[in-house]
């Protein structure tokens, strides 16, 4: 039997809050209890071991970026660089701005990924949605080559949202002016002439 949907998803936002402010050390069962306000054992019965509450956060990690990043409200890129650029400037924006402790729970879990080959594949499969949509946006947008485009642009926005929440530039993360002149140079290097 498992638990009710409301529960699990709020054992879930506790473990993403726990990762963000305490880190991967920081998140346990009786962690997540305390911080929900759970009586003892509750986190368990959700998520009886800790690698069934890395794959909870890492579903729940998705669904909440996935909102954040407002895939579903992306524009047609037909419509051009421009449109596009700026809809994903505002989702890149959005997630090292008012949802940083998302984005630093998600870089959390991807450095736990690397050590957990039963971890990767979930985390894969979650980012595999945006990846794909991404896609259909760059080979729509003209380029000749998506695959390698999408793997230029997620690096190119995890590389920022990195710096911009916990690495060199987390004091002053770029602008949303700077997000859009930077994607639409990235953007324009991938249609053709």
């Amino acid at each position: 039997m498992s638990a009710p949907p409301a529960r699990a998803d709020r054992v879930a936002d506790t473990a993403l809050a726990l990762l963000a402010e305490r880190g991967m050390r920081g998140l346990t069962h009786r962690a997540v209890d305390e911080a929900a306000g759970f009586p003892q054992g509750s986190t368990s019965n959700v998520a009886r071991t800790r690698q069934a509450l890395l794959e909870l956060a890492v579903r729940r990690l998705a669904d909440r970026e996935a909102r954040v990043l407002a895939l579903h409200e992306m524009p047609d890129p037909r419509g051009g660089v421009d449109a596009l650029a700026e809809a994903l400037a505002l989702a890149t924006h959005r997630a090292m701005t008012g949802n940083r402790a998302l984005t630093l729970a998600r870089y959390e879990l991807a450095l736990e990924a690397t050590r957990r080959p039963e971890l990767r594949s979930y985390f894969d499969a979650a980012g595999a949605r945006f990846r794909e949509q991404l896609g259909a946006m760059v080979t729509a947008l003209g380029s000749p080559d998506p695959a390698r485009h999408v793997r230029s642009l997620v690096a190119w926005a995890d590389g920022l949202m990195f710096s911009g929440v916990a690495g060199s530039f987390a004091a002053t993360p770029p602008t949303l002016d700077e997000l859009r002149a930077g994607l639409r140079e990235l953007l324009g290097t991938m249609t053709p002439d």
